[in-house]
């Protein structure tokens, strides 16, 4: 009884810190994991057992196949397609939904979302919408696509590895479509016909001009001669005038600019510097170092581009000459370096060679000090830096592009032979000639090989905080089942639904996953509940496969808030968004669900 106390202490303050967010669920999973360890209910030995585990190596070869299936462009040229539909709201949501449903059963689903939401909000922008309507229905259709198969979302692969535990054969490839499929097909067709409607309409998120509403310009100062700071690095005078200035280019002889000057750049005389800064801070900016507007001191006659615009008022002289430089909107992800850091922490600029030139949260433009922000997931930057390497930066910090962007490794041939590898690895899998975390890894192998996925990409591909929360919490789920505490759980969920029939309880297990999903990740509520569900079955003496199923659709369930899963916390920022805008679509959604997956798997997984 000792050690199930502490098992239940254990996972009661892990939930209270998923829920409260701090410090990150990973670093949970490991103190969880490590009290455990302590109190000597899991084995020392056995402690990291769980970073073994197939259902974890198969989630880390999806996250790379996935990175390869972007870089190839599949999802990008069946997305081309869509643009015939025109603008009729129905047509354009409907085949959005459909799209993002189909590919996160076959890839991951915040990468499948991440390639359908820039393409959703260009559609808007055509259509003269707030894609307010378009983003949350595309984020719930990314979750109902993991159900339909076994790669589909993490949760199926764990409740997959805690039947081959008990049973000896986890679920197979397909196993989840019949009732998975059937699930979303009427999910898909009630958000593009009917769920759209219950969405808030929040505007001013169609385009980045209505994003930023910055007065923001970039102009030319020079150093004159007898300035002080003449052989200081940059760095010395930015912490001088301590304002939101920032640096985007310096010309020295008349020669093209410096992109990006490092913070170790000693000025000289005559430098004209590129800088970036609203119209308040430019003149405090010149106030305090006593540079010169080049040509002029008069700021009127010398602001030369708005920032979203540079290409229509050209910078003089050859500032702005440069074709390489580029100006992205993108959407911090919940595993982003930057997500509960600032830029100062993050060294954005010189370690990423980026400039941060705006920021907004929830649809409202930060107007604090950008260096001294600190970020969430969901909100939106506004970043520069070089062409050839912004992508790469994004991908490293993990950050989504919000704005439809150029493909470049989209070629047909690499389409081709990436569908091909992955189509093999079904094939091997589904017909049983190899596990689906061999044939994964090898897909994924193969992909590298073929520099389909980049060398520099393979590690960054991975989620990391994801692949450490399932590894810890693979031995406390076993130890929720090992200590009795998921017998106990169990006997109190069939205590609640005493002399009902066995689909009461069915339901309940799926209605108390349900609302554990959308306060924690779904993968550690599925290693949670996959041992209840087990625990139920066994009580009942009855099959625990229709218990196991729908925990499955249950954890891959999460509408009701926007932290549940990363799908829907990454359309926040973009829809602008409030807390309690998740409910009105994902109540009736949640419902839905429920009505229909539970008669579904009762006829396709009997007890």
């Amino acid at each position: 009884m000792l050690d199930q106390a502490i098992v239940f202490a254990t996972l009661f303050a892990a939930l209270v810190l998923f829920v409260w967010g701090r410090p990150r669920y990973d670093i949970v999973a490991v103190l969880s994991l490590l009290a455990v360890v302590v109190a000597g209910i899991v084995p020392a030995k056995d402690a990291f057992n769980g970073m073994g585990h197939p259902a974890v190596i198969t989630v880390a070869a999806v996250l790379v196949i996935s990175r390869g299936l972007t870089n190839a462009g599949i999802v990008t040229l069946l997305a081309s397609w869509l643009e015939r539909f025109g603008t009729n709201v129905y047509l354009q949501i409907g085949s959005l939904v459909a799209l993002v449903t189909v590919a996160s059963g076959l890839m991951n689903n915040v990468g499948a979302l991440a390639l359908t939401m820039p393409l959703a909000i260009g559609m808007a922008n055509r259509a003269g919408r707030s894609p307010s309507y378009y983003l949350i229905p595309i984020a719930f259709g990314s979750l109902l696509g993991g159900t339909t198969t076994l790669i589909g979302t993490p949760p199926n692969l764990i409740i997959s590895g805690f039947r081959e535990q008990m049973m000896g054969q986890g679920f197979a490839m397909f196993d989840f479509l019949p009732v998975g499929g059937l699930t979303a097909l009427v999910g898909v067709i009630f958000l593009s016909v009917i769920g759209w409607k219950f969405i808030p309409v929040r505007e001013g998120q169609a385009s980045p001009d209505d994003l930023f509403h910055i007065e923001d310009y970039l102009v030319e100062v020079r150093v004159p001669e007898d300035s002080p700071f003449v052989g200081q690095p940059i760095d010395t005078v930015q912490a001088f005038h301590e304002t939101d200035t920032i640096y985007v280019g310096l010309s020295r002889g008349g020669k093209g600019p410096i992109h990006l000057p490092a913070s170790h750049e000693e000025l000289r005389a005559g430098d004209v510097l590129l800088i970036e800064a609203d119209k308040d801070t430019l003149e405090t900016f010149l106030q305090k170092t006593e540079f010169e507007m080049a040509g002029s001191k008069d700021f009127s006659s010398e602001v030369v581009a708005r920032v979203q615009h540079p290409e229509e008022q050209p910078v003089e002289p050859k500032m702005s000459e440069n074709a390489h430089m580029d100006i992205q909107e993108v959407v911090v992800r919940s595993n982003s370096r930057l997500a509960g850091r600032s830029v100062r922490e993050v060294n954005l600029r010189s370690r990423f060679g980026v400039n941060l030139l705006a920021a907004a949260r929830q649809g409202e433009r930060v107007l604090a000090l950008l260096k001294d922000v600190r970020f969430k997931p969901g909100d939106i930057l506004l970043v520069q830096g070089d062409a050839d390497t912004m992508t790469d930066a994004m991908v490293r910090l993990g950050c989504v592009p919000l704005f439809p962007r150029p493909v470049s490794l989209g070629a047909p041939r690499g389409a081709v032979l990436a569908g091909a590898i992955f189509l093999v690895a079904i094939l091997l899998t589904s017909l049983e000639l190899l596990p689906v975390q061999i044939a994964l890894t090898m897909a994924a192998l193969a992909m590298i090989l073929t520099r389909i996925i980049p060398i520099r990409e393979i590690y960054t591909s991975v989620e990391w905080p994801v692949i450490v929360l399932l590894g810890a919490m693979m031995p406390l789920g076993e130890a929720l089942e090992t200590t009795g505490g998921a017998a106990t759980v169990a006997q109190a969920l069939l205590t609640l639904s005493a002399g009902m029939p066995s689909v009461v309880t069915l339901g309940l297990l799926f209605v108390v996953t349900m609302i554990l999903s959308n306060i924690i990740n779904n993968a550690a509520a599925a290693v949670l509940m996959a041992p209840i569900a087990i625990g139920i079955a066994k009580t009942l003496a009855v099959s625990a496969d229709p218990f196991l199923m729908a925990t499955c659709l249950a954890c891959s369930s999460p509408f009701l808030t926007p932290i549940g899963h990363q799908s829907c916390t990454l359309v926040m920022g973009p829809g602008g968004y409030r807390f309690g805008d998740y409910w009105r679509l994902g109540l009736p959604l949640s419902i839905l669900v429920l009505v229909v997956a539970i008669p579904l798997v009762l006829v396709f997984w009997p007890l």
